[in-house]
């Protein structure tokens, strides 16, 4: 009886060993596997076996995390299990802090008009910075969104005085670019007067030329009269010839 209580401890043992030996993880999940404490891989999903006593596994969530930063939002997910267990001592807290502090870097270089109005900008730049702060540690950063940003009072009126002086160097601009258009088309409006002048200056007559015109005119139509009245003589007094050269010839048949 003693050597069956034996083997019946011994066999019992044996078969939580082995249920103890086999592991089942979902689709979702991985195992990081170290054996005598070295690392060894990533296993997973589904059914696999470790060597009782030698092995442990860490279980690492593949899923998108939610990460309720203050004053932010931080979705992310673990695409490195290894780098995730090994490079650093909690990934969760890690990312947390950097987000906290990469939030208070990039608003303190951004003005005030920015936060209220380039949010989603302000947001994809801080992601773009988690995420390249967090490659290291197998962290893959999908979306950062800014939900209240809380600043010392002397920083609100620092950045109130320069978001106001921003505003009057704007109101300035538009301003002195507003009366340099003014000017332009004032400009363009008086060169349209000055051509419509030449233009109307151009169809009215001058009355010198005119006058002299007419007097040119005159004289053109009374030397052609001139010039046919000679025309007119001479060609009477060539006809009187021809009548006198005709009398002479008869009176001198008839002699």
């Amino acid at each position: 009886m003693p050597g069956i209580n034996a083997l019946t401890v011994v066999f019992v043992f044996l078969v939580f060993l082995a249920m103890s030996a086999i592991k089942i993880l979902k689709e979702y999940e991985r195992g990081v596997i170290f054996r005598l404490g070295r690392l060894v891989g990533a296993k997973g999903p589904g059914l696999f076996w470790l060597w009782p006593i030698i092995e442990k596994m860490v279980k690492v969530d593949l899923r998108v995390i939610t990460q309720d930063v203050p004053a932010q939002v931080v979705y992310f997910r673990v695409f490195d299990p290894d780098k995730a267990i090994v490079e650093v001592e909690d990934y969760l807290y890690a990312t947390s802090k950097l987000a906290q502090t990469t939030l208070r870097s990039v608003v303190g270089e951004a003005e005030l008009d920015e936060l209220l109005a380039e949010r989603e900008r302000i947001n994809d730049r801080i992601a773009g910075i988690l995420d390249e702060g967090t490659d290291p540690w197998g962290i893959k950063v999908a979306k950062v969104e800014v939900k209240d940003v809380d600043l010392p009072q002397q920083m609100q009126r620092a950045m109130a005085r320069q978001a106001e002086a921003e505003r009057e160097r704007r109101a300035k601009v538009i301003t002195a670019e507003g009366e340099f258009q003014a000017a332009g088309r004032m400009s363009e409006a008086a060169v349209g007067r000055d051509r419509g002048g030449e233009q109307l200056d151009d169809s009215v007559p001058d009355p010198d030329r005119f006058s002299q015109g007419v007097r040119d005119t005159e004289w053109r139509r009374v030397a052609r009269g001139r010039s046919a009245v000679g025309r007119g003589d001479e060609a009477q007094g060539d006809q009187g010839e021809r009548d006198r050269a005709r009398d002479g010839s008869s009176g001198r048949q008839s002699v």
